[in-house]
């Protein structure tokens, strides 16, 4: 049913119905103006031809009726003639009235009694006395006649009375039925060229509607993105055209799509691995694209997810603003997030508008920049630039009270000059050691700081700065706080290639560090041992510890764990960051183990090689 349904609805079908329609139309219009012209021509010739055989009759008759013969010579007269007129077939009588109403004459063989008497005949009574002819058309048990009644009138024309009257009837039926036998033969020819015209119509349809059919397959595989194929090009008209446009549309669609495809991998490809995250919208804010980068700052495991929902439920902006408002003011934002280990991340949301030349709205992308990093380093940086204000300050101000007592007069107090030129002093070799700490810093941030490396003999490097440290630990100083340094180092002779001055200042800050921080009486155990692939050394105190929080950050700079106690030592809060700095140029490691009131480690991890000595070590 859908089948046939269809083929009506097609131009295959259309197109052939149109013409027939066309035709049957135009057939009607012909025929039926064609029979009827006919009909109307074949009455009108057949009334002219008897009327013209009516004037020869009325000549002929018109003597005898004018003339004084009596009326039986008249009656043998009119016969005579009537019998030579020439009637056919369809004139069925031919009757002659005299100027006092009898019929003198008929041809109709079968009505001979009425010669000789009145007519009755109504039609000739009304002639007799208007003198004026007429005829007329009337039907008879199905038949139809032609019924003419003119009048004889007299040679000069100028009576008013006819000398007589010709009545002739005819059968004009088998005139209808020639002009009806045409028009079924018409008819018939119109039959068979609706037949023929059905057949052309259908081939035509078919010359039409094949390329056509072919243009819509083609046309369908395009949008299906087959480009493959190509339209068979039957002619070289509208439609032969029409396929020649056809393929090539296909052929720069394929070229479009192609190029498309192009850009849209190479804009996958960018979007993929782009450091910073990409989001698109629709213009309703509804998520359409998201990068990987994307999926990794939100925490998002897959684009599914997200796809389709709005952006800012995405990034928790529902309170703040609406999606009009991004529009608009198209301001950068920034977000915070906390992951599984309470690590705060601050990201950056820089939002711009998809808009065409129109000024139509289509979207929003909006670019996520992890800034965690770059706000630490700025947050480090001031307070870089605070710490190194307030350390500097500090001497400086002890520095600038003592010289102010100094020029008000105390330079001339025996005992006061000295010990304030002392604290002067101090303060300013205070500075000096920051000073060089921060320069070394800087050399190392800027990657200009050199290492002298050299093979050096690890156990009897770390057994000279220890007899360093008692030698230090026996002055009056420390004379009476009973520290002691025990060493546990390998009998084995471990080399390394380092540079032994900056690798005995690590060791130095570590030490002195744990003399510092130890009780009076405290231990500081310096131990040396290797693995396969490092040599380590670790330093420990019986001090006060350091508190877990702040283990991550001490070796950043300026970092104190009590900065009352710290200052009063003379410390800068440079020294580990410095040791860090310098074991890492090594390829080295630090790090620190501690327990609240009970002490610290700190362990320093070098690379090593194996190393077969060739002779002594004796450089120290």
């Amino acid at each position: 049913m859908k089948k046939i349904l269809k083929f009506f609805r097609s131009i295959h079908f259309r197109i052939p119905a149109l013409f027939i329609l066309l035709l049957v139309i135009a057939l009607q219009l012909v025929v039926t103006n064609f029979v009827r012209q006919l009909e109307v021509q074949t009455i009108s010739n057949f009334q002219e031809q008897t009327q013209l055989q009516v004037g020869f009759l009325k000549n002929s008759v018109q003597p005898i009726l004018d003339n004084d013969d009596s009326e039986e010579k008249k009656i043998q007269m009119i016969r005579q003639i009537l019998q030579d007129y020439p009637a056919g077939s369809n004139i069925m009588d031919v009757r002659i009235v005299d100027a006092k109403g009898y019929v003198v004459g008929t041809t109709n063989q079968f009505a001979q009694s009425i010669v000789g008497t009145k007519s009755t005949d109504e039609d000739v009574s009304q002639i007799l006395l208007s003198n004026k002819p007429f005829n007329y058309e009337y039907a008879s048990e199905g038949v139809r006649y032609w019924k003419l009644v003119s009048p004889i009138e007299e040679p000069d024309g100028t009576s008013a009375t006819p000398l007589g009257v010709i009545v002739i009837l005819t059968n004009i039926e088998s005139r209808y039925n020639q002009v009806k036998d045409i028009g079924i033969l018409f008819l018939n020819a119109s039959l068979i060229a609706i037949a023929l015209t059905i057949i052309v119509t259908f081939l035509i349809s078919q010359g039409i509607t094949r390329p056509i059919a072919a243009m819509q397959l083609q046309t369908e595989k395009i949008a299906e993105g087959n480009y493959s194929g190509e339209v068979v090009i039957y002619s070289d008209d509208e439609l032969g055209q029409l396929g020649r446009a056809i393929n090539e549309l296909s052929t720069k669609i394929k070229e479009a799509q192609d190029a498309s495809e192009s850009e849209r991998q190479r804009l996958d490809s960018v979007l993929k691995h782009m450091s910073d995250g990409v989001i698109a919208t629709d213009r309703r804010g509804r998520i359409v694209i998201m990068n990987t980068a994307a999926m990794d700052v939100l925490n998002v495991k897959s684009d599914d997810e997200v796809i389709g929902s709005s952006i800012l439920a995405l990034l928790d902006f529902e309170d703040e603003l609406t999606f009009r408002d991004l529009l608009e003011i198209q301001d950068s934002r920034t977000l915070h997030m906390s992951d599984s280990d309470d690590m705060d991340t601050i990201i950056q949301c820089e939002f711009s508008v998809i808009q065409r030349e129109s000024g139509f709205i289509s979207g929003l992308v909006c670019v996520l920049t992890d800034i965690t990093e770059q706000e630490k380093i700025e947050r480090e940086r001031r307070n870089f630039v605070s710490n190194v204000s307030h350390e500097l300050r500090t001497p400086l101000t002890s520095i600038r009270s003592y010289t102010e007592a100094l020029v008000d007069g105390a330079w001339e107090s025996p005992e006061m000059a000295p010990q304030f030129l002392s604290v002067i002093e101090t303060e300013a070799n205070r500075m000096m050691r920051m000073i060089t700490d921060l320069l070394n810093l800087s050399r190392m941030d800027q990657q200009r700081l050199t290492l002298d490396k050299e093979f050096v003999n690890m156990n009897k490097l770390m057994n000279h700065i220890i007899d360093r440290f008692e030698v230090v630990l026996q002055s009056e100083e420390y004379r009476y706080k009973n520290y002691r340094i025990l060493r546990d180092i390998t009998k084995r002779d471990l080399w390394v290639e380092i540079d032994q001055d900056k690798m005995t200042q690590v060791f130095d800050n570590i030490i002195n560090n744990a003399i510092k921080y130890s009780p009076d009486g405290g231990r500081i155990i310096v131990r040396l041992m290797d693995t396969h692939s490092d040599l380590i050394v670790s330093i420990s105190d019986e001090g006060l510890g350091i508190a877990r929080k702040d283990i991550p950050h001490l070796f950043d700079r300026f970092y104190r764990v009590d900065k009352a106690r710290s200052r009063e030592m003379g410390g800068s809060g440079l020294g580990l960051a410095i040791a860090k700095e310098v074991t890492q140029l090594h390829g080295g490691k630090i790090w620190v183990t501690s327990s609240e009131d009970k002490g610290s480690t700190f362990y320093v991890s070098l690379p090593y090689v194996v190393f077969e000595e060739d002779g002594e070590w004796d450089e120290i």
